[in-house]
């Protein structure tokens, strides 16, 4: 979330950045509410320092007066009991209110009102052209006795799915992959829960808003299960004072990952791009309060992404995401769309995401710096590759005119030497 104080000296730029998101807020109501709990703050200040002064008076009191100066004192008592709880409720609806302001859009995030609206920023690898009538990667995967979608849906309904043979192989294949990649590349790996509490969710910037799109526990546990493993890894040090030594602190995580799609009816209904459940190597980044860091990092995270596309011969493009599709959260996303032929276009696989201290004032992650000054982190996360589209883009991408299809070359040795999967199919 914003700093308050920072939305009392900005209302105006607050509400612009929420403009260009596309967001409604309530601004001055926020001001409205957060400038009455203050003056109940002062009044209990004042009675809570009266009640003290009167306290000390009883001690020094004659027996005659000790009594009614004790009455006086519970008196006291009782008026700041209520107005304490009257204080509570109101700094409730402020912290409320504060949780539904998005954050403010850096200057470099384009004006546009949905994805149609990104703008596109680089172009990596030419789209294949086929000397064949390719196949989909629902027709190929079928046509090899890899995927089972009806079976599926017996038993967990819509957009599931099950994965059979060598392309079960093919996807721990690739997330082993990305793994390896990013461990080489100087980020710890994690295993991580899948389940957490709503109050992480909260504290990660899903909710409140992104309550459809989860899947929830009943009342008894309050737990959520997440849509990506950015929710555990980033709080993995909520309410903790880091020391400076310690940062920047790179994760990377290989998750289950699980998604209602709420509101996706009708779209994306073949195959894998639109599902409910998949795997995903998740890259997270802690480090200081530093804008120009935090750009640095936010390279860095988009250059690990493309370094995996690019290995696996996967043409691919990035977009600099427009205000209306950017979300409440971030200061700016890139993402990175891949070619998937059977779409006659470029599809979402990787979301690289910088958000400033808006995630770690809600998880209270913080570190001291070198003035030994207490600070907010600042965090950044983004896919390294997510199962299910990665292997639309293998499948489609590099299919063979038999039905079978070429492994790229990182891949070989996680496949034990295969460099083609399937059987020639008619």
């Amino acid at each position: 979330m914003l700093d308050l104080k920072f939305i009392r000296q900005n209302p105006a730029l607050v509400i612009e950045g929420a403009r260009k998101k596309r967001i409604t807020v309530d601004v001055d109501g926020l001001l409205a509410a957060d400038s009455a709990a203050r003056a109940l703050q002062t009044e209990v200040d004042a009675l809570r320092a009266r009640q003290n002064a009167l306290s000390k008076e009883v001690g020094k009191a004659s027996p005659a007066d000790r009594p009614r100066l004790i009455a006086e004192v519970n008196t006291f008592k009782a008026q700041l009991a209520e107005l304490e709880g009257k204080y509570r409720d109101a700094q409730a609806d402020v912290d409320a209110r504060l949780l539904r302001i998005p954050n403010v859009p850096a200057d470099e995030v384009p004006e546009g009102k949905d994805d149609s609206e990104n703008v596109e920023v680089k172009r990596w690898g030419e789209p294949r052209k086929f000397d064949f009538t390719p196949r989909d990667h629902v027709a190929l995967a079928e046509a090899q006795g890899w995927l089972e979608i009806e079976r599926a849906a017996r038993i967990s309904g819509s957009r599931n799915y099950v994965l059979k043979g060598e392309l079960s192989l093919l996807e721990g294949a690739v997330m082993r992959y990305a793994l390896d990649v990013m461990v080489s590349r100087g980020f710890t790996p994690l295993s991580v829960p899948t389940l957490v509490r709503s109050a992480v969710m909260v504290g990660t910037g899903y909710f409140p808003g992104g309550e459809e799109q989860a899947y929830r526990t009943d009342s008894r546990d309050d737990l959520c299960l997440v849509g990506t493993a950015e929710v555990p890894v980033t709080a993995l040090h909520q309410d903790e004072v880091l020391s400076l030594a310690d940062l920047p602190v790179r994760y990377v995580a290989l998750s289950s990952c699980y998604r209602r799609e709420a509101g996706a009816a009708g779209r994306d209904t073949r195959g894998l791009y639109r599902v409910h459940q998949f795997q995903k190597v998740e890259q997270v980044v802690l480090d200081v309060a530093d804008a120009q860091r935090s750009i640095e990092h936010h390279r860095a995270i988009v250059d690990n992404a493309e370094f995996v596309l690019q290995s696996l011969e996967i043409p691919y493009r990035i977009v600099n995401v427009c205000g209306g599709d950017l979300g409440a959260p971030q200061i700016q996303k890139y993402d990175i769309e891949s070619w998937m032929p059977s779409r006659g276009g470029y599809g979402e696989t990787h979301s690289a995401s910088r958000f400033h201290e808006y995630q770690a004032r809600r998880l209270n992650l913080r570190y001291r710096d070198a003035e030994g000054k207490v600070r907010f982190c600042h965090t950044l996360n983004n896919t390294v590759a997510a199962s299910s589209r990665m292997l639309i883009c293998i499948l489609e991408n590099h299919q063979n005119a038999d039905g079978t299809v070429r492994v790229p070359k990182p891949l070989v040795s996680y496949l034990a030497g295969r460099e083609t999967l399937g059987r020639p199919i008619a």
